[in-house]
């Protein structure tokens, strides 16, 4: 019963489409600059967010699989923009951090 109360309680993310897009090319993928780019910032999006737990787990197990912490991730991450941005060439869409 309380798995069922927990569940309803969840919040559908409005981007969770496009999302689940990027994390299936996280999971398929190596940890190349814009991999770990877009990783950190999913954990970002989701990090306490009431639903999307499927999003949030396959998150975790990429950072296992990359033998990646929150703190080694985010210092790669931090090097990374230091140098540049890592979108450039992308699209003109805006850095998605929402």
């Amino acid at each position: 019963m309380a798995n069922d109360q927990d569940r309803s309680n969840e919040q559908q993310h409005p981007l969770w489409g496009r999302d689940r897009e990027t994390v299936m090319t996280l999971i398929q993928g190596e940890p190349t600059d814009l991999n770990l780019v877009e990783l950190a910032r999913l954990r970002i999006r989701y990090h306490g967010f009431p639903g999307a737990r499927d999003i949030q787990a396959d998150l975790e197990k990429v950072m296992h699989r990359w033998q990646l912490t929150e703190e080694s991730l985010f210092e790669k991450t931090r090097q990374i923009h230091a140098m540049g941005s890592i979108y450039r060439g992308r699209s003109n869409r805006q850095d998605d951090w929402s």
